[in-house]
């Protein structure tokens, strides 16, 4: 099911959605009608708004439409999307927008708190998103290179600059543990994920790195954080082998399930 504004989206403004692929989301993960870090997520759609269309979006409004979506006491864990997109939106004049509308989306959730997904095998491929600090519905890039990792025999695609220094996971961020057991995170424009975000408030002497060839050789443990699966372990970037059950990683994990979850 999806609702717009509050009530169910008609098939045009699906189809307006898909035919012009412009504007902005982000996705959280409810459990039992809470959502970890959900000012973040909300705080992110109200700035994301501001540069896709310059426009003021009201976050209780927001999560209304969530509610609405996503309530009437619905248990387990779940993922919701929220997409803000101009269903009036004109190609030839895109500097015309309207009033951006609230489409919300659920989808089964991956994995467990208690049972962590397997460990990613990962292929560095270059590749910058365009406005990169902002989580836009633009995904035909980052598709593209992670159907030619999975393609080549990779399970997912981790991007680099130009000159080879690491940035971030095709929809994910992209940490590592050196080898005093600190977590490095890429010094790189990336998205901010509320994942990340929420792990590195939590403290416990995170760093920033120019993620290097040499650098990366050097770590002893990677994984990778999205609010779909929290942390996961990385087993290997190209021939680069890691090890999955750091010790860094498991603190990582309770550090991230120790975050408590706001209502609803």
């Amino acid at each position: 099911m999806a609702s717009l504004n509050g009530s169910p989206a008609s098939p045009a403004a699906l189809q307006a959605l898909a035919l012009t692929n412009y504007g902005h989301f982000t996705t959280m993960r409810v459990e039992d009608g809470g959502v970890r870090g959900l000012a973040l997520h909300l705080d992110r759609l109200v700035t994301d708004c501001r540069a896709v269309f310059g426009a003021e979006l009201d976050p209780e409004w927001v999560r209304e439409c969530v509610r609405g979506e996503a309530g009437g006491g619905r248990s387990g864990a779940f993922m919701v999307r929220v997409t803000v997109f101009d269903p009036e939106l004109d190609l030839t004049a895109p500097d015309r927008a309207g009033r951006p509308g609230v489409l919300v989306t659920t989808r089964p959730a991956a994995g467990s708190a208690g049972r962590p997904l397997p460990a990613l095998r990962v292929q560095r491929l270059a590749f910058c998103r365009d406005a990169p600090s902002v989580k836009h519905v633009a995904l035909f890039g980052q598709l593209r290179l992670r159907r030619a990792a999975r393609l080549a025999g990779f399970d997912d695609v981790l991007f680099t600059g130009a000159d080879g220094t690491v940035s971030e996971g095709c929809t994910w961020n992209a940490g590592f543990v050196d080898e005093a057991g600190a977590v490095v995170w890429p010094e790189a424009e990336v998205l901010p994920g509320t994942t990340m975000r929420l792990l590195r408030a939590a403290g416990g002497g995170h760093a920033t790195a120019a993620m290097t060839d040499v650098r990366l050789r050097s770590m002893r443990a990677a994984f990778a954080t999205s609010t779909g699966f929290g942390v996961r372990a990385l087993a290997a970037v190209d021939d680069i082998a890691f090890r999955t059950d750091d010790p860094a990683i498991g603190a990582l994990r309770e550090s991230y399930a120790a975050v408590p979850l706001d209502r609803l």
